[in-house]
């Protein structure tokens, strides 16, 4: 018998956990968290269900802060935070909300993160694996000015997919009034909750900060729809992939910068050199320049030739007998939707040219896999 290490911390559970054994689903640690991989559908099922009609996500175990200003303005948090990352924080308007990363000196990201404006204070949904490192982060640099609000007695799920609306609906009529990226305190089945039209798989959806003794009745009533089902970790990866967007700790990270990582996007003209609020956050003598003439090595689309995929790790390289590697994938996998391996990786930019043809080691051979543009598929957000 293998001897108990106490020093391992034990899994935190959801409040839906109990939901999910219920549904059958298969429960894998993730992040700290005993969470369902899958469930009796299947990975593969789940994902194309949620691509033609919708999928309820328990992401409760992401981190959900708010930061208040001492002040009582929401300005003057929107400032402070502008300290930490890249992005025009400032400008959000109420009942909007941003993309974002938190930086470190070297340009790296500390973590990526959603930042809403709710008119009093900015609420942040981070990373569960990150959520500890990010609440010091802030406390440690804005403490000062504002009040960092942890609020672990809040659910969060992810109704996804082209039939979310028509879900949510049933259940809150106001939900059809959101467009992508609006967020608003709406009451669902009597509960107050915070309702963004975002998430992470591409679709059209919404994500549901709900109080945590509300989490199952309104996850219950949602499955209810026979238009939706419960999906798991596995097809969340997938469906993400699909549509281009970066996990933490894989595609993005401490050593890889917003430029690199092709999320400059995320970057307004009002914090880059020239605007009206340049730089002023950590890694911005980095940053700023990437921003001007690009970075050395970037993040792309790669499409491998036949049916086999090519996982996180594996080496890349210019040609087939080359020794030195010029890259690694950093996320890979088959698309259900595409009907063929995907993959996405870091490559020196010159070797990054769209349609450009590069090689990964598979088990001991060279599979040759064409540079391509992400997303993968197209996406359906209701703007």
């Amino acid at each position: 018998m293998l001897a108990h290490n106490d020093q391992t911390p034990p899994l935190q559970r959801t409040p839906l956990h109990a939901l999910h054994l219920s549904l059958g689903g298969k429960m894998v640690p993730f992040a700290g968290y005993e969470m369902p991989v899958q469930y009796s559908t299947g990975v593969l099922k789940e994902h194309l269900h949620c691509r033609a009609k919708a999928g309820l996500f328990d992401v409760s175990h992401m981190g959900q802060l708010e930061l208040r200003a001492k002040s009582g303005h929401v300005a003057d948090a929107a400032r402070a935070l502008e300290r930490l990352v890249p992005q025009d924080i400032l400008s959000i308007a109420p009942g909007r909300q941003r993309y974002a990363q938190f930086t470190n000196d070297q340009g790296g990201i500390l973590d990526d993160l959603m930042v809403a404006n709710s008119g009093r204070h900015l609420f942040l949904v981070v990373n569960a694996a990150c959520k500890a490192a990010d609440e010091a982060h802030l406390r440690e640099a804005l403490s000062g000015v504002c009040d960092i609000v942890a609020r672990p007695d809040r659910a969060l799920l992810a109704l996804q997919g082209p039939g979310a609306e028509a879900a949510l609906v049933k259940l809150c009529a106001q939900a059809a009034t959101l467009r992508f990226m609006d967020t608003a305190p709406l009451t669902v089945m009597g509960q107050a909750c915070l309702v963004s039209r975002s998430g992470y798989t591409g679709e059209d959806g919404f994500e549901i900060s709900v109080p945590a003794d509300g989490a199952v009745a309104l996850a219950e009533a949602l499955l209810d729809d026979p238009e939706v089902l419960p999906i798991g970790l596995g097809a969340r990866d997938s469906l993400r992939l699909e549509a281009g967007l970066c996990l933490y700790g894989h595609d993005i990270d401490a050593t890889t910068t917003p430029v690199e990582a092709a999320l400059e996007w995320s970057i307004q003209k009002s914090r880059r050199a020239g605007g009206p609020r340049p730089g002023g956050f950590a890694g911005a003598a980095i940053i700023l320049p990437q921003l001007e003439t690009g970075a050395p090595r970037r993040r792309v689309g790669l499409r491998p030739e036949g049916r086999a995929p090519v996982r996180e790790g594996a080496a890349l390289f210019a040609d087939q007998s080359s020794v030195e590697s010029i890259g690694a994938i950093s996320s890979g996998g088959f698309g259900p939707s595409l009907g063929g391996p995907l993959a996405m990786g870091y490559l020196p930019t010159p070797q990054g040219r769209h349609d450009a043809v590069i090689f990964a080691e598979l088990r001991d051979q060279r599979l040759p896999l064409r540079v391509c543009a992400t997303p993968f598929i197209p996406t359906s957000y209701k703007r």
